[in-house]
């Protein structure tokens, strides 16, 4: 095995729908432009309140990397 390097960022993705499609709706976007994508960890959930109710959710996620050799 190699050593490598890898690089960490902070993203909010977003859903009306729950935290799981905000998650993942991050993770998607990021990977049009991130190769070597490995993990990723919830640092934060909100969520807008309209009328009593949940109305979206935004979810902040570190994505973890690996910098190209």
């Amino acid at each position: 095995m190699s050593d490598h390097v890898y690089k960490k960022i902070q993203l909010v993705g977003s859903s009306a729908t729950g935290t799981d499609d905000a998650i993942r709706n991050a993770i998607a976007r990021a990977g049009e432009t991130i190769s070597h994508m490995g993990w990723f960890e919830v640092v934060e959930t909100r969520g807008h309140i309209e009328n009593g109710r949940v109305s979206h959710w935004q979810v902040t996620i570190d994505i973890g990397f690996r910098l190209k050799d």
